[in-house]
């Protein structure tokens, strides 16, 4: 998938002359990004089962004229920004700029998701030709028994030893379902509980995956040992020194990140300066915006099949040390980590995570981090990456 190897330039030009389709949508201009949005959203759920890429070709009428668009490095950012969290699961698009019979257009290929349905504000949108539309019932079942267990990640394959009943259904009717599906849409299918977490990949054949363990179980401990964050707070500069205090962070993710909330504010300390006009200025040693990204990016990209170690959270005298089990993961490497280049371990645990406001800016975490402390005066994250974890050291500002 990488690159636009999957449409030559010739194949590209033949698919825009060719009009609109389920396959190739066109527009003048991006400045409509909830209509983007559904239009990638549509693309890749691949109603009619093709396997194929979408295209979207932006500066295009819909009469197949150029519009002369400018198509600079700005657009295509904001193309690719599409991927902002609120289409889930996460597709896979590939932004370029493109010269067709001498006419400018930004070009995005849409790639058929793997774990349909994919849902753009919790709903689930199709081509039906060359339209975008809400998904019947009966085309997002479609979608939803496309799925292939064996081929899925980790976090999306069904536990045959778990039930439902191993989910806390009232917590997921009150809390989750609201955050993950429209409430119209809610409203108007009314169908069981167990059919909705069925529709968002949450229950297999009357079983949760383990995503719904972690996000949903009523013991995510209890199937998942290790998926729980220590904490630290060491009174010192060596891991040697008196511990002044000690967590561990456990249940749904929710609860864990929720408690992290508490911790991080809570051990943050500020420092004051008076300056001339007795004029007082306040910064803290850690900004929390930093430290949260890190540590949910820890959380969320972590490896929770091969391992039952923690994520860890090692609060020093003068930095703190956030490290994450298993290494880069997919497409990402040390040369473009933190760069805009996004791969998922676990797309189904940035969902839930997702849904509940843990992540908002899909591949943009750490950019958010470097960008909070360099305001803060903190020197740049330092990341060490080896097959077994990823750590991400952040020093205390001066």
């Amino acid at each position: 998938m990488a690159g636009m190897a999957s449409y030559t330039d010739g194949e590209l030009e033949d698919l825009l002359l060719a009009g609109e389709s389920h396959l190739v949508e066109r527009k003048r201009n991006a400045n409509d990004k909830s209509k983007l949005r559904r239009t990638v959203c549509a693309l890749a759920n691949d109603l009619p089962g093709t396997t194929r890429p979408g295209v979207l070709f932006i500066g295009v009428e819909d009469s197949g004229e150029c519009a002369n668009l400018e198509v600079n490095d700005s657009l295509l950012q904001k193309l690719a920004q599409v991927r902002d969290g609120s289409i889930q699961p996460i597709p896979t698009i590939n932004v370029a700029k493109k010269e067709i019979r001498g006419c400018e257009v930004a070009v995005v290929v849409v790639w058929p998701s793997t774990a349909p349905p994919v849902r753009y504000n919790g709903r689930v949108f199709v081509r039906i030709g060359p339209t975008v539309q809400v998904a019947t019932a009966e085309e997002e079942w479609r979608l939803s028994e496309r799925r292939g267990a064996s081929v899925q990640p980790f976090d999306m394959r069904p536990v045959q030893s778990a039930g439902i009943k191993d989910l806390d259904l009232d917590w997921a009717r009150v809390q989750y379902l609201p955050r993950a599906v429209a409430t119209d849409v809610l409203a108007r299918n009314q169908r069981p509980l167990d059919q909705q977490l069925r529709s968002l990949r949450l229950v297999v054949n009357d079983h949760p995956v383990w995503a719904a363990l972690l996000g949903l179980g009523k013991d995510s401990q209890g199937w998942l040992p290790g998926a729980y964050i220590q904490f630290l707070r060491i009174d010192g500069h060596r891991i040697t020194d008196p511990i002044r205090d000690r967590k561990e962070l456990t249940g749904r993710l929710s609860d864990m990140l929720a408690f992290l909330d508490v911790l991080l504010r809570a051990n943050i300390s500020t420092r004051t300066w008076v300056t001339a006009g007795d004029l007082e200025t306040a910064r803290p040693d850690y900004p929390v915006s930093a430290l949260q990204q890190l540590a949910r990016n820890a959380v969320m990209h972590r490896n929770y099949e091969s391992t039952n170690g923690p994520v860890r959270l090692f609060w020093y005298a003068d930095r703190v040390e956030i490290q994450s089990p298993g290494g880069l993961y997919g497409s990402v490497s040390e040369q473009n980590f933190g760069k805009g280049t996004t791969d998922y371990r676990n797309p189904l645990v940035a969902e839930v995570m997702a849904h509940l406001g843990y992540a908002q800016r899909f591949g943009l975490g750490v950019p958010l981090a470097r960008e909070a402390l360099s305001q803060n005066g903190n020197p740049p994250p330092e990341f060490d990456f080896q097959p077994s974890h990823v750590m991400v050291t952040v020093r205390a500002a001066k």
